[in-house]
């Protein structure tokens, strides 16, 4: 048997009870301009919801009585997407950038990587130094900290070890985070 795929969807955002769908009476309403009616029977609040050509929406349906409001909830909904793409957009995720390095790498390169490291560290990231043993280059691990040691020394004024240099199994590691002027 195939399951629906709506019965796994999770809601985004609250489900809210509109006009027909309100059990409860009698319940406390509020009307469109935030003026509290009082507690009423659920269908004089449908018939003034009507008359305002508005719906009327059940905002706190735990409390006792449930607090319904009278408004326009296509507008509502509108509204309640546009905060939530903004909450979105305003909160940006720390990201953390890889730059890779080796045991053999020379001067030149070591110095290019620093460069693109730096523009990491200048737009904000947190940078991940990454160098890799292969094969007999493990016989030499001080030529890996060496190679570490002249990076942090050329970002030195652009970002700060989060922790040291440090060995994981194959692999040298060291993040870094922007300076915070």
């Amino acid at each position: 048997m195939v399951k629906p795929y709506y019965k796994n969807k999770q809601p985004s955002q609250p489900e809210f009870r509109v006009n027909e769908r309100i059990r409860f009476s009698p319940i406390l309403v509020i009307d469109e301009d935030g003026k509290n009616l009082g507690a009423i029977p659920v269908e004089d609040a449908k018939i003034k919801a009507r008359n305002a050509g508005l719906d009327l929406v059940e905002v706190s349906p735990s409390a006792r009585p449930p607090v319904c409001r009278i408004m326009d909830f296509g507008k509502f909904k509108y509204e309640q997407s546009i905060k939530e793409k903004k909450q979105k957009r305003n909160s940006k995720r720390q990201q953390v950038k890889e730059v890779r390095l080796s045991p053999r790498i020379a001067i030149h390169d070591v110095e290019t990587k620093a460069n693109a490291a730096a523009k990491f560290l200048k737009s904000g990231y947190k940078v991940q130094l990454r160098l890799e043993y292969k094969r007999r280059e493990n016989a030499h691990k001080d030529l890996g900290f060496e190679v570490m040691d002249k990076v942090l020394e050329i970002l030195s004024d652009k970002g700060e070890p989060v922790q040291e240099p440090k060995l994981e199994g194959r692999f040298l590691m060291c993040l870094l985070e922007p300076i915070r002027e």
